[in-house]
């Protein structure tokens, strides 16, 4: 069964103008993810939308629904964020209210979204890392959707 995993996380944050931050964390992800878990299908927002902070705000309100309807439909929803994201605390939300896993990779350990809406924390990329290669994330991915996923490869 493939795994549909969304990778969300900071874009903008508090830029106030077209900036966007290091977005090298996506492919760390992805590349951890994929070295364990084969049967694994990531959508990366950045990836297929990677002038998005230039869209105009019809197609930015399209694209973002577009999303969040990814993120309902996902089995993980991992969440990186080194601060504060608007974008990904409203995915953080939708992900929660339709019983996603939600991963979350960020030092804000005491920030109520991170800790209310995050099945798991891990505070920087290595405990992250070390606990997908540990198996834990299969195990958790078998427990929560045991109905669904017979075998994990």
């Amino acid at each position: 069964m493939v795994i549909r995993t969304f990778i969300a996380g900071i874009i903008q944050g508090s830029e106030q103008g077209l900036g966007v931050h290091d977005q090298s964390y996506r492919d760390a992800i992805r590349r951890i993810l994929e070295s364990r878990l084969p049967a694994i299908d990531i959508y990366c927002p950045v990836q297929n939308h990677p002038q998005s902070v230039s869209y105009d705000d019809l197609q930015a309100r399209k694209v973002f629904s577009a999303h969040l309807e990814k993120i309902r439909a996902s089995h993980i929803l991992i969440v990186y964020l080194p601060q504060a994201s608007m974008g990904s605390s409203i995915e953080m939300w939708e992900a929660y209210k339709s019983q996603r896993l939600i991963l979350t990779i960020s030092p804000m350990v005491k920030n109520w979204v991170v800790r209310l809406f995050s099945d798991e924390i891990f505070e920087d990329m290595n405990a992250f890392r070390d606990y997908v290669m540990s198996g834990d994330l299969e195990r958790l991915l078998k427990h929560r959707y045991s109905t669904h996923f017979h075998s994990i490869q």
